[in-house]
């Protein structure tokens, strides 16, 4: 972006794999063979400054992470073959003494702060299933039967709608970092905003700052709980 859009020289894509010759990921080279430009991505990327010396905002995408780990493991030829089998054996273990070994690897590589909220939901959807297996206690049903009962619960639903709602905040979010055209100006109120709250709100910054962002994320929670005990958004349902 910037300055970078008016140069209209041809490069040729180079990797570069050794990390002792630089840092390394993929180059844009002249002619020569001289590096001029290093492609960093906004999801993942590694740079946290341009060379104006201004902050750029980068993304984490964990999953995506772990799989480029994989391929990039197998396409130099050194992926850890020995932990892939200690792990493939651990989740058989696991397997067969009945507990998820994808929720267990899920959470194994997720990073704290993401695999935290899903095990606040976890919480969450554990208080709904005592009620609601309370609930169908005086009904002649199967194990089975109750856990297909607890899986079509509205508090089941409205998590999915938070499943797809974070998606969709994330890729607004993003939008708010673009500097092209008409999106300037979504980056634009994103930093006057910034400034503004740095001025106005004592939570911005500091050590209680996380506070701020605890607030909306319990309230969440109590909701999707209420709506699954049945205490809000319940409508009528024919049992």
């Amino acid at each position: 972006g910037g300055k970078y859009t008016d140069d209209t020289a041809n490069y040729r894509v180079w990797h570069n794999t050794d990390a002792t010759i630089g840092q390394p990921g993929k180059y844009l080279i002249d002619t020569q063979g001289k590096p001029v430009y290093f492609v960093d991505p906004t999801i993942n990327g590694v740079l946290t400054k341009d060379d104006e010396g201004n902050d750029l905002e980068r993304f984490e995408a964990p999953k995506a992470t772990l799989m480029s780990y994989i391929i990039k493991g197998i396409l130099n030829q050194e992926l850890p073959w020995g932990l892939v089998l200690i792990g493939a054996m651990i989740a058989i273990m696991l397997e067969l003494t009945g507990a998820p070994a994808l929720a267990f690897a899920v959470g194994l590589y997720l990073p704290l702060s993401t695999s935290a909220p899903i095990f606040v939901g976890g919480l969450v959807r554990y208080a709904v299933d005592i009620y609601l297996k309370r609930k169908l206690a005086h009904k002649d049903l199967t194990e089975e039967q109750i856990v297909a009962e607890t899986d079509k619960s509205n508090g089941v639903l409205m998590a999915s709608g938070y499943i797809a709602g974070g998606a969709i905040a994330g890729i607004l979010i993003a939008l708010f970092s673009l500097d092209n055209g008409y999106l300037k100006y979504l980056k634009d109120f994103k930093e006057s905003f910034a400034k503004w709250a740095e001025t106005n709100n004592p939570f911005f910054a500091g050590a209680n700052s996380d506070w701020l962002g605890m607030i909306p994320f319990w309230i969440l929670a109590l909701v999707l709980y209420c709506v699954g005990r049945e205490l809000l958004l319940s409508g009528k349902r024919t049992d």
